[in-house]
C-alpha cells in the first residue's frame, strides 16, 4: 500500500469512528510517516496511541527485596480481570527488556491505576532494576492484560489458594477484589514464605482474616526455627483443607511447589479442578551427556558458543544481543525464530527440533550441537 492508498484507508476507517478520532485521523496524514501521536507522547508519554504507556506514580517496599510500583496507564488500556497479568517494557542499560508481571491490584480501583509487585531476583535484569532504581515519574511500556488465571464470572465461590513466595501476587489481586464485595464467604488459603518477615502483603493477608471469618489463612514459615524445610504435603493440606476434593484451587509460587501440587491433584484424578499460574517455564530434565554447538545469529552474523542446557535467549543475552522476546517461557511466541540449520532441543520436554524452517522459540530451546538461526 503506497502513501495516498493508506490515506485513503485511513479515511474510510474514519468514517467508523467519533468526531475525535476522525480529526486525529485527519492530523495523522499531516504527521505521515509517524502519527500525531508520537508528537503527542514528547509532552506525556501517557498520551500515546500508537504504543501503550504508564507512568510510575509510587514506588514502595513491600518487604525486602520485594516493591510495589504504582503506575498509570495511557490511553487505550483496558479493563483486566482479577489475576492477570501485563508485559511490561523497560529500557536498562541502553537495551529495552520485556517482561510479565502479575497485577497485583483489584480491577475496580478507582482511580484507573493498577499495581505490580515484584521481587528481585538476583540475575534478573529488569526485576533489579524495578526494585532498586526505578522511581516515580518514569515511564514505561505496557501490554494489555492478560491470562487466563482469573476467577469464574459468577466469583469464587468455595475456593482453595495454595501460593508461596511472591506467587502471592495475581491471587492480592483476586482478594482485594473479591473483599469489597463481601465475597471472601468460604475460601482456604495456604501461603509459604521463608518466614514472617518475608511474607508479602503479610499485614494486609492478616487484615482480611480478621475482618473475614470465611477468609481462613494459613501462613507457613518454611525456614522458621525448628521448622527445617517445610513444604508442602497430603497431610499438611488435609490438616488445613481437608475438603479440598470440593473445592476449586488455584495455585502460583515456585517450580518445587506447583510440581508437588499438580502431584497431589493427579493422583486424585482433580487435575480438572485446579489452576496453576507460572513465572518460569517448567522444564524437562536434561538428558545425560546433553551437548550444545557453535550457534550463528545469521541477522547479527555473530557465532557463539552454547551449552545444551541454557536457554538461546540467554546465550544471545549473555553475549550482548537483544533479540526480540516476551514472556521468557514459551507462552507468547514473540521470540520465535526461523532455524535454518542444525538442530535445538525444547527444554520444556526435551524434544528435539531440527527441520529448516522450523519455528524455533528460543527462550525455551537450547542447542543440540551447532545450529544456524534466522535472528
Amino acid at each position: 500500500m503506497d502513501q495516498a492508498e493508506a490515506s485513503l484507508s485511513r479515511g474510510a476507517a474514519d468514517g467508523h469512528r467519533g468526531p475525535l478520532a476522525r480529526i486525529a485521523g485527519l492530523a495523522d496524514r499531516f504527521a505521515w510517516p509517524l502519527r500525531t501521536s508520537h508528537y503527542a507522547e514528547l509532552v506525556n508519554p501517557r498520551w500515546s496511541s500508537h504504543a501503550l504507556r504508564a507512568t510510575v506514580e509510587e514506588c514502595w517496599d513491600e518487604t525486602q527485596g520485594v516493591r510495589t510500583l504504582k503506575l498509570r496507564p495511557g490511553r487505550g488500556f483496558r479493563p483486566h480481570r482479577a489475576g492477570q497479568h501485563v508485559r511490561v517494557g523497560v529500557p536498562v542499560r541502553g537495551a529495552y527488556c520485556l517482561r510479565s508481571y502479575s497485577i497485583s491490584s483489584a480491577p475496580e480501583r478507582e482511580d484507573g491505576c493498577l499495581t505490580l509487585t515484584v521481587k528481585a531476583v538476583p540475575s534478573g535484569r529488569v526485576s533489579q532494576h524495578l526494585v532498586r532504581e526505578i522511581q516515580p515519574g518514569a515511564s514505561l511500556w505496557l501490554g494489555q492484560a492478560q491470562g487466563d488465571f482469573v476467577l469464574p464470572e459468577a466469583g469464587a465461590g468455595r475456593a482453595l489458594f495454595v501460593t508461596a513466595g511472591s506467587g502471592i501476587t495475581p491471587i492480592m489481586s483476586m482478594l482485594r477484589s473479591l473483599a469489597p464485595r463481601g465475597a471472601l464467604s468460604d475460601i482456604v488459603h495456604v501461603h509459604y514464605a521463608k518466614t514472617a518477615a518475608d511474607v508479602i502483603f503479610g499485614e494486609e493477608l492478616a487484615r482480611l482474616a480478621r475482618e473475614h471469618p470465611g477468609y481462613r489463612l494459613h501462613l507457613v514459615e518454611t525456614r522458621a526455627a525448628g521448622a527445617g524445610r517445610a513444604r508442602f504435603t497430603a497431610a499438611q493440606l488435609g490438616a488445613f483443607c481437608p475438603d479440598f476434593r470440593d473445592r476449586d484451587a488455584y495455585a502460583c509460587g515456585p517450580q518445587g511447589l506447583l510440581a508437588d501440587v499438580e502431584a497431589h491433584w493427579d493422583r486424585a484424578g482433580l487435575s480438572s479442578r485446579l489452576h496453576v499460574e507460572r513465572f518460569r517455564a517448567a522444564l524437562a530434565e536434561a538428558p545425560v551427556g546433553a551437548a550444545g554447538g557453535v550457534v550463528r545469529f545469521t541477522r547479527s552474523d555473530r557465532e557463539l558458543a552454547a551449552d545444551g542446557r541454557t536457554s538461546l535467549l540467554r546465550v544471545a543475552e549473555e553475549a550482548g544481543l537483544r533479540p526480540t522476546h516476551g514472556c521468557r517461557m514459551g507462552i507468547c511466541h514473540s521470540c520465535s525464530v526461523t532455524l535454518r540449520a542444525g538442530c535445538v532441543r525444547d527444554l520444556r520436554n526435551n524434544v528435539l527440533i531440527d527441520e529448516p524452517g522450523a519455528k524455533v522459540q528460543i527462550c525455551v530451546c537450547a542447542a543440540a550441537g551447532d545450529v544456524e538461526l534466522e535472528a
